[in-house]
Order: structure tokens, then C-alpha cells, then sequence
């Protein structure tokens, strides 16, 4: 018999287990080793620990691959799919890396940076001792400063910098993270205060200590790496646009096609909200219809407030879709609703459970200083975030551990297939009646809008293209910041702190943004040509069953893969 022992998902596996030993961001997202009190390795070296790791992954998947052949080995379908998945990532990231993006790899938006504090996040904060790491990472968080300090460093010698609209947008953040709240403690002195009165002094110190490194790194971004950044464009151009993109939809981006779809979809969108606006203030224009929910709308006030009424969003879901359309039964139905930390970007996000389930999912809320919500607008948003969107998707991933790799679902998730599916959620939700509430539907709407406005300006910009004859808006003239403001404004019902966050993750995030709708659509076509092949007896929740227990997949991956099932 032929030796198989290493098999893709084994090799998957222990690529998870290298990873997870070098950079502790990733064991704390899994949940493994709650004593770790280090901090991620941010310096060049770092960097290139990880590209080494994906290096010899690539080479052990080699060699299995012509071990198979050798021994006519046939993999079974999951086998072939983490490979292939293994193999698009790895290649991937190590493209990105050769080429020395991370040296300009900051931004508004889950940058290297950011880890510092989203790791305290992910943290068990139950014990004593998980209360002493605490402490630990918080004392280590200086080190991974100048470890990105030095990271940024190397990029400014070699010419890789990011643009000034992206350190002015993290330096604010930054801000906020150091800022004496109402309580006049900063976040990280406020995020130590529940912990025991046995290791008040050193929760205490270390905080101030974190603190103090954010307040200096943030004062060297203005100081050191703002002048170097002078005369650095927004738009990335198109060979690192590409690039980008193609980490983020585990495919290559055909930009010509994606725009001219995104316009189309824009028209038959626009179409769609006008017609349900006249539903909710005939006359009135789309703009005047979404000013009036915003100001005469069903609202709720607080913080506090909101939190629990979207949690209740959340629980009616898993209440009505349990049985009848998912199933959603042990840990699944555990996801938790809270705000987001002050210095967070604008657009609301999820973070994942632990691989135990230990650590619940949990879909955030940025505030930005905001104390009103109007709730037309986030119904379908928390759909996206929680179930049946993201936290749905996830924890099925997670709860197949008997039948994928950890990679699959932790690491190697395309951002598109996830984005995809969290749109498609929202969709699905429409269409089983959970939307019919005009106000609802057209916040849903809108959404859909700032998904589709998303693929047209983040191409649009990057690529230096025009806005086509017969748009509506500047006809002929360039892409530009301004005009990506303008045009979000004109056609999504955000407010400005959002449009200007939105805009900021665009330039800074090259072709992350477009894999929503994009992923979305890959969705669609697969179960449209899935109904299509099984005609009567396509089942839908069947369906769902099987196409949550791929893992994650790229897009022209994913397409096929769904249409078969």
C-alpha cells in the first residue's frame, strides 16, 4: 500500500501548528494557549519567519502531490479542496510578501497594528492566570511597536510607503486608544479595571506602560513617517491592485468585467430603492426618504441600548431560522452582540469563536461617538454579522472539524467566500420574508447599494478609471477620493464619519472591498446552477447543509463546488 500519511490536510494542519507557535495572534484566535502573554512579531523578521513557513508548506505539498501521482494515489474531494485551497493562499501571501507590501501595510482597518489590542480582545479574562497574561501582553506591547516601527522603517528606505490619508486615519485611531474616556481612563487602563484586586498594580502598570507606547508610536507616525509618506498617491496602481485583490478573492480579478457588472448592478439597484422609498414617503426623493427615517425613524438611544436591541435581533433569528431553515442547534446559537472599542474603524465586524467554543462568536458595533441609532438601516447589517451571516458560516466550519482542516477554516479563509456568504445572508433573509417591513427592506437595500458603490470606486480609484456616459454622476471624469466621497453620499444613506472610514478602507485595503458583492454572486450562481441541475428536487436547506461544510474555497472554486451540490 501506498504511503499517504502526508496528506494535504495533515500538511495543512501543521502548517496551522507553525503558524500558531510563531505568531500568537493566530493561537489566541483558536483558542490555544491562554498563559501566552507575547505579543505578535511585527518586525521584518517576523515577516519573513511566516514567508518561510509558507515556503516549506508549499514545498511538503509538492512532494505529497508527486508522492500521489507516483503511487497513483487519489485524494478524496476534501483532500483536493484543502490542497488547492492551500496551495491559491500560500501563493499568494508569498506574492504579496516578495513584492514588500507589509513594509506599507497600514491602514484603518486590520492592519498589523491593529493587533496589539484586537489580541487583548480575544483573550480569556476568567482566572487569575489569564489575568496575569494579560498583563504580560500589555507589558510586551512596546516590543511589537518598535518591531513594527522598524517594519515601517525598512519600508520607507526601499520606497514602500503608504499614503498620508492612511497615517492621518490610524494616528486618530490611535488617539482615541490613548484618550481618557468619560471615566477618564484610556482603553487600556478601562480594559484592566474588572480585572482582580490581586493583580490590580501590575494590571495598572502595564497598562499605563501600553498606553505610553501607543502615545510614542503614534507621535513617530507624525513625526517620522509622515514626511517620508509626502507625495504618496491613494490609488495603488494596477499591478498591486491586482495583487491585492487576489489575495482577497482567492481568484484573478477580471477588473474590466467586475465594473462594468458593478454599474449594472447599480442601475437595477437604484431601481429597487426607489420603488420601496415610495412606499415609505411617496413623492419624496431616495435621499429626502432616507434623511426622514434618520431623523423620524424608529430609533434607539444608548449604547447599552442598542447592544441589547440588536442581541434581540440576533436571538429571533436563531429562534425563527432553528428548524425550519438551518440547523442550529448546541453551541451554534451562542453568538454575542457588543460595541466596539473606541478608535475602531467605521463598518461593524465579527470575530469568530474559539476552535473549542469556548470563546463564543461575537459581532461588534463601532459607535463613533454616536448615542442615537436608527435601526432602519441595521437590521439586515446584523443578519450579515451574526446569523445566518458570518457567525452562521463560521461556526458550521467549525463545528466540521471531523471533515476539514483547521486551515480551512481558520487561516485559509478566503475573505470573498465569507463576505460572500454574510451577503448572501442577507439576501436570503429578504427572500424568506424577514424584510418586509418597508423601512427594513430598504436599509437592506442600502446596503446592498454600499456593497455594490464599494466595487465600483475601489477599481474606479485604484485603477485610474472613468465613470461611464450614462451614470448620472460626472460622466467621463476620473475616479478620485472626492469624488468616491461625493458619490457614496449621493446614493448611501451613511453618515459622514462612516463615508470617510469607508473611504479610508478602500485606499488602504486594495481589493478587499469588492469581494462582498463579488463573493455574493458566486453564491447566487452557484446555487441558481445547483436548482438548475436537481430541478424538483432541489432542496434549499439541504443545500445550505452541504455548502457550509466545504470550508472556505476562492471564488471561481466556490462557484463550481456550489453548483455541484
Amino acid at each position: 500500500m501506498a504511503d499517504t500519511a502526508n496528506t494535504p490536510r495533515r500538511i495543512a494542519d501543521d502548517h496551522v501548528a507553525q503558524v500558531a507557535a510563531l505568531d500568537p495572534m493566530t493561537s489566541t484566535r483558536l483558542g490555544l494557549h491562554p498563559e501566552d502573554d507575547r505579543q505578535p512579531d511585527l518586525s521584518p523578521e517576523g515577516f519573513d519567519a511566516l514567508a518561510d513557513v509558507a515556503r516549506r508548506t508549499l514545498c511538503a505539498l509538492d512532494a505529497a502531490e508527486r508522492h500521489g501521482e507516483k503511487h497513483d494515489t487519489v485524494f478524496a474531494d476534501a483532500e483536493r479542496n484543502c490542497a488547492r485551497l492551500l496551495r491559491e493562499r500560500l501563493s499568494a501571501e508569498l506574492a504579496a510578501h516578495e513584492a514588500g507590501d507589509h513594509f506599507r501595510q497600514l491602514r484603518n482597518v486590520n492592519s498589523p497594528l491593529h493587533k496589539v489590542r484586537g489580541i487583548l480582545t480575544l483573550m480569556p479574562t476568567d482566572t487569575d492566570e489569564h489575568w496575569a497574561a494579560v498583563a504580560g501582553r500589555l507589558r510586551n506591547l512596546p516590543g511589537a511597536l518598535d518591531g513594527y516601527r522598524a517594519t515601517l522603517s525598512e519600508g520607507i528606505a526601499r520606497g514602500l510607503l503608504c499614503a498620508p490619508r492612511q497615517v492621518h486615519a490610524v494616528t486618530g485611531q490611535l488617539a482615541a486608544w490613548t484618550a481618557q474616556g468619560a471615566d477618564g481612563a484610556s482603553w487600556f487602563a478601562a480594559f484592566v479595571a474588572p480585572g482582580p484586586d490581586r493583580l490590580r498594580h501590575e494590571l495598572d502598570a502595564a497598562a499605563i506602560r501600553a498606553t505610553a507606547a501607543v502615545a510614542g508610536f503614534r507621535d513617530w507616525l507624525l513625526t517620522g513617517y509622515l514626511p517620508a509618506a509626502d507625495g504618496t498617491p491613494d490609488p495603488v496602481g494596477r499591478e498591486r491592485y491586482l495583487r491585492s485583490a487576489r489575495w482577497a478573492i482567492g481568484a484573478a480579478l477580471d477588473p474590466a468585467e467586475a465594473y462594468a457588472w458593478a454599474w449594472e448592478e447599480f442601475h437595477r439597484t437604484h431601481a429597487e430603492m426607489r420603488a420601496e422609498a415610495g412606499r415609505i414617503l411617496p413623492g419624496a426623493t431616495l435621499r429626502e426618504t432616507m434623511d426622514h427615517l434618520n431623523r423620524h425613524g424608529h430609533a434607539v438611544t444608548g449604547e447599552e441600548n442598542i447592544r441589547a436591541w440588536l442581541q434581540q435581533i440576533t436571538d429571533e433569528a436563531i429562534d425563527a431560522l432553528d428548524g425550519t431553515h438551518f440547523d442550529l442547534s448546541g453551541p451554534i446559537r451562542r453568538v454575542e452582540t457588543r460595541i466596539a472599542p473606541p478608535g475602531s474603524s467605521g463598518a461593524p465586524y465579527y470575530t469568530g469563536p474559539s476552535l473549542d467554543f469556548s470563546r463564543p462568536g461575537r459581532a461588534y458595533l463601532p459607535t463613533l461617538g454616536q448615542q442615537t441609532f436608527p435601526t432602519w438601516e441595521i437590521v439586515s447589517t446584523w443578519y450579515h454579522e451574526g446569523v445566518p451571516g458570518h457567525h452562521l458560516q463560521t461556526a458550521r466550519w467549525t463545528a466540521a472539524a471531523d471533515r476539514l482542516s483547521t486551515y480551512q477554516i481558520t487561516l485559509g479563509a478566503v475573505s470573498a467566500d465569507k463576505e460572500g456568504w454574510a451577503l448572501y445572508a442577507e439576501r436570503l433573509m429578504d427572500e424568506l420574508g424577514f424584510l418586509t417591513d418597508p423601512a427594513r427592506r430598504l436599509g437592506y437595500l442600502d446596503k446592498q447599494m454600499l456593497r455594490v458603490i464599494r466595487v465600483i470606486v475601489d477599481i474606479g480609484m485604484h485603477l485610474h478609471l472613468t465613470i461611464p456616459v450614462g451614470s448620472g454622476f460626472h460622466p467621463g471624469e476620473p475616479w478620485s477620493p472626492d469624488l468616491a466621497t461625493a458619490f457614496m453620499a449621493a446614493h448611501h444613506g451613511s453618515e459622514t464619519a462612516r463615508r470617510t472610514s469607508e473611504i479610508d478602507r478602500y485606499l488602504g485595503w486594495p481589493g478587499q472591498a469588492i469581494g462582498y458583492k463579488l463573493g455574493e454572486r458566486a453564491w447566487l450562481q452557484g446555487r441558481e446552477a445547483a436548482r438548475h441541475r436537481r430541478g424538483s428536487d432541489f432542496d434549499l436547506r439541504a443545500w445550505h447543509t452541504r455548502a457550509l461544510t466545504l470550508g472556505s474555497l476562492g471564488l471561481t472554486d466556490l462557484a463550481d463546488e456550489l453548483a455541484s451540490l
